[in-house]
């Protein structure tokens, strides 16, 4: 017989508090037209974005993400204090060590929760918030600070006609903790290894080491570029559109829920026609609200999710304790989709 004590937690969790954070500057598609050969019309009949939200320099990762948890604080009604672990999904903190979770906890006065990244792309989100789930049932934790924060405009390169246009700065946060009654669905999840070239960052840091300029990508002044993420862009929506779709419905199932008892659905702003095409397959009815916060914020990668739930909320387009239906998925290939409650 085990000599362990058995853990003890919370019943189930639900999110309590969602905040969010945008950067001060709004760049509209005529930006991006200076540096690649395209049009408005076309930005917005690809992807559905008329405007996006770039960084400034003070704007860093850690700042936009205490913004965001500030807020999801407050609104969760809880003291800094009282958090005992910080997620934080990104990839675009560009320290590889410590993690930036630990001084976005140590900044918002969470006293000494654990605190980790983790890097599961656009997916980030739902990975995050399965772990909070896992540690607040289990009773490693009574609240967790689920953040997802991205500075892309770092990682976009301005003269790629297929991505130039798309990427998005922002933070998105949440605080999950205790219920009584289940609010977070069962999580679907995983990964396909095998298409992992179709989303994927240009360069590794370490071959700018390297002394030979011919191995790495130049821009039109001859000049070395920075990393910058690249994609298949027919291979993935081909990939959201079909096997996503699936995944939702898998959520769906999981949780008990049929499409015509969701109130809400979230799913990663990567593109408007995505977006619409999986509401068509999934078969949504008309009384569904559907996030489309791509349009003024592009694509945020792990923040698109917790941005556009911040949104609906404050909009009034969705209201506390609505059912809704979240799903991530991106470079990996990997994604996560669960049905959660609303704060």
């Amino acid at each position: 017989m085990s000599k362990i004590k058995p853990s003890k937690g919370a019943p189930y969790a639900r999110i309590l508090g969602v905040g969010g954070y945008r950067p001060t500057r709004v760049v509209p598609n005529e930006v991006i037209l200076e540096t690649i050969d395209s049009s408005d019309e076309w930005i917005r009949s690809r992807s559905g974005i008329v405007t996006r939200h770039w960084a400034s320099e003070e704007e860093t990762v850690a700042v936009m993400s205490i913004e965001a948890s500030g807020k999801a604080i407050a609104d969760a009604g809880i003291d800094p204090e009282q958090i005992g672990a910080v997620v934080v999904s990104t990839v675009s903190h560009f320290k590889q060590t410590p993690a930036v979770a630990t001084e976005i906890a140590h900044k918002i006065g969470a006293g000494k929760p654990a605190a980790f990244d983790i890097s599961a792309g656009c997916a980030g989100f739902g990975y995050g918030l399965t772990l909070a789930k896992g540690m607040i049932v289990e009773g490693s934790a009574e609240y967790v600070l689920v953040i997802g924060v991205e500075r892309l405009s770092d990682l976009t390169d301005l003269e790629d006609r297929a991505t130039a246009f798309l990427f998005g700065d922002g933070a998105g946060a949440v605080v999950v903790g205790p219920s009584q009654e289940p609010a977070i669905g069962p999580t679907v999840w995983g990964s396909e290894g095998d298409k992992s070239e179709t989303i994927k960052q240009t360069v590794a840091w370490n071959d700018l080491h390297v002394g030979d300029v011919s191995k790495l990508p130049l821009d039109s002044k001859g000049e070395i570029k920075f990393p910058a993420i690249t994609q298949e862009g027919q291979a993935v929506f081909r990939w959201a559109v079909f096997e996503m779709a699936k995944v939702a419905q898998q959520a769906l199932d999981a949780a008990g829920i049929a499409p015509e008892d969701l109130d809400v659905f979230i799913p990663h702003q990567a593109n408007m026609r995505i977006i619409d095409s999986m509401v068509k397959t999934l078969k949504l009815p008309e009384h569904v609200t559907v996030a489309r916060d791509i349009e003024s914020t592009g694509n945020t990668s792990a923040a698109s999710i917790p941005l556009a739930m911040e949104r609906l909320l404050a909009t009034g387009q969705a209201k506390s304790g609505d059912t809704a239906l979240v799903i991530g998925f991106g470079a990996g290939l990997v994604y996560a989709a669960t049905v959660v409650t609303l704060p």
